[in-house]
């Protein structure tokens, strides 16, 4: 089968990348108006295009991962190439039924969310489809994105939380261990240490969970023993609205996508 991803940014060539070495494509194709910046991906034996319909000429899936608003020019452009091709969106807050709007209500469509990790094999994408993706059309998603991390179909109405928590979570973290990896400097150890020490520890903890399947409060009763230096340091975080600026940073990231759809 042949995959022409349209929009090769950050997400787009980080599918392409995680993806090219599963051998459930033939070819793969990818998609930029300036195609220098992403020129290395040849080497990779993606074929890299800047003209999108002849991207998308006889391809089996259709993936688009460009910007909201550009959503309606590309379908536009693409409509009369598409065939019978599965598409898959990756676009924020762009929801089925304009999707079926754009390229017609009787196309298969699916929307996915994954995050960046998915270069890495470890993403968690959120998939969710139109009524006219058939069972093979979902076999095949599932054989996409789980061997590019973990995913778990939803109705759509939760598509929004998903971009949030599983999407802009990467962010969420990477600028928790930041200030965790930081913390450690001010203690005493140089930066490269702190790093492997805070990412190792993150590690463990997402695996703990994972493997154990118990809750994050059970597995923090384990660490704090009474007037234990762990309590101490989990209090002052608390006092200091930890948990709760983290709150209100999803909330809030959630309240914009509204924002990014118009």
């Amino acid at each position: 089968m042949r995959l022409t991803i349209i929009g090769a940014g950050n997400l787009g060539s980080a599918i392409a990348k995680g993806i090219v070495s599963k051998s459930i494509f033939a070819e793969i194709c990818v998609t930029r108006r300036n195609i220098e910046s992403v020129t290395y991906l040849k080497d990779k034996g993606i074929k890299v295009l800047s003209d999108n319909k002849e991207a998308v000429r006889n391809s089996d899936v259709i993936l688009l991962a460009v910007k909201p608003h550009q959503v309606k020019a590309i379908a536009e452009e693409i409509a009369n190439e598409v065939g019978n091709a599965l598409i898959i969106s990756v676009i924020t807050g762009v929801s089925l039924s304009e999707l079926n709007s754009y390229f017609g209500s009787a196309k298969r469509i699916i929307r996915a969310m994954p995050n960046t990790a998915i270069a890495q094999s470890e993403s968690l994408t959120c998939i969710a489809v139109n009524e006219n993706v058939t069972a093979e059309d979902k076999q095949l998603t599932n054989t996409i994105f789980s061997s590019l991390g973990e995913l778990v179909f939803i109705e759509e109405k939760l598509m929004d939380a998903a971009t949030v928590l599983g999407a802009c979570g990467i962010a969420y973290v990477m600028r928790f261990m930041r200030a965790m990896m930081q913390g450690g400097i001010q203690i005493g150890f140089d930066s490269k240490t702190s790093l492997h020490i805070v990412t190792q520890v993150l590690k463990g903890a997402a695996v703990m969970l994972q493997n154990e399947h118990t809750h994050p409060e059970s597995e923090i009763d384990k660490v704090t023993t009474p007037q234990g230096c762990t309590i101490a340091g989990l209090n002052e975080m608390e006092h200091q609205g930890f948990s709760s600026a983290l709150i209100k940073g999803i909330n809030t990231s959630f309240q914009a996508i509204d924002g990014i759809k118009k």
